[in-house]
């Protein structure tokens, strides 16, 4: 990297973390190593797992120096317990998780994230994986277009802008989805101040990616696999992410789910987590790293 990678929210992170000396803890989307370095400075072991094989050896770089205190996994979060099992870790002391696409990712014009920057349509966070931004945007059928766009890009010109890109293919770059998406949309919808592509490509990323799917898979198995004691964090930049990451938290701590008109509890479920509390970041983060400004951190301990 020309640049050096800044995480965000770091000190909340940590600070949510409370690494020790003799903890091991999960960094789930380790990127390119910034809260995997922060939390290794206070000693323990610590893991490094991410499914972009491209950021995990920037990652091993840049964590060289700490040794054999840090290893690293590649694969996806929500798949922790395959991967943990054969290198002998049961149990963790604290998982982290920074969701969404990465600063790499969307500066190298390559990998097809960004709207701003031509490139072939990719959106791979895992480039072994199959399916491509470009199978999304030509081959998936109109109705499921607007599906995704409803649900994952929160778009609500959905419809119309499935029919333009419908109507547009085939589509093979960055570029061509962005003009076909701006083409499509109606004028009140080309007045806002976002990009008018910036709700699509979200979209068609967390489509491509599972990205949710992954996270509904990834929360449990996180809490199932923390020591009492432990603890999770969670920092997420879309509403999406985080009203998964609110939910499960909180149902986690919630324990009993009879419905408020039985007189006492029937089910038996006790509480299993304490929220800890929710971030984000400081105007002063934001603005030297704009890209931290919708950062929502999230963190609870096991009891």
């Amino acid at each position: 990297m020309n640049t050096p990678h800044t995480p965000v929210l770091p000190r909340e992170a940590v600070g949510a973390l409370a690494p020790r000396k003799d903890g091991v803890y999960l960094d789930g989307t380790a990127g390119l190593g910034g809260h995997a370095e922060a939390i290794a400075e206070y000693g323990g072991q610590v893991i490094c797992l991410d499914r972009d094989a491209a950021a995990l050896e920037h990652c091993k770089a840049r964590l060289a120096r700490f040794g054999d205190r840090v290893r690293f996994l590649h694969g996806n979060f929500c798949e922790m317990d395959r991967l943990l099992q054969p290198i002998g870790v049961a149990l963790l002391d604290g998982v982290l998780l920074d969701l969404g696409v990465s600063s790499m990712q969307l500066d190298r014009p390559e990998r097809g994230f960004s709207y701003r920057l031509d490139a072939p349509l990719d959106m791979r966070m895992d480039t072994s994986q199959s399916l491509t931004a470009a199978e999304v945007v030509n081959e998936w059928p109109y109705r499921q277009l607007v599906r995704i766009l409803y649900d994952y890009g929160e778009e609500r010109y959905a419809p119309q802008l499935a029919r333009g890109i419908v109507a547009a293919r085939p589509l093979q770059t960055t570029a061509q989805l962005a003009d076909a998406v701006a083409e499509s949309m109606p004028a009140r919808g080309r007045r806002e101040a976002q990009h008018p592509a910036r709700r699509t490509f979200q979209a068609v990323r967390i489509a491509v990616n599972g990205e949710l799917e992954a996270l509904e898979e990834g929360l449990p198995a996180a809490l199932a696999r923390l020591k009492p004691g432990g603890r999770l964090a969670v920092i997420s930049f879309h509403s999406l992410e985080d009203r998964i990451a609110k939910r499960v938290l909180a149902e986690a701590a919630k324990g009993c789910v009879c419905p408020p008109s039985f007189p006492a509890c029937a089910c038996g479920k006790a509480p299993s987590l304490k929220l800890l509390g929710r971030w984000k970041p400081s105007q002063r983060e934001a603005e030297e790293n704009p890209r931290s400004a919708s950062a929502v951190l999230r963190a609870a301990e096991k009891i």
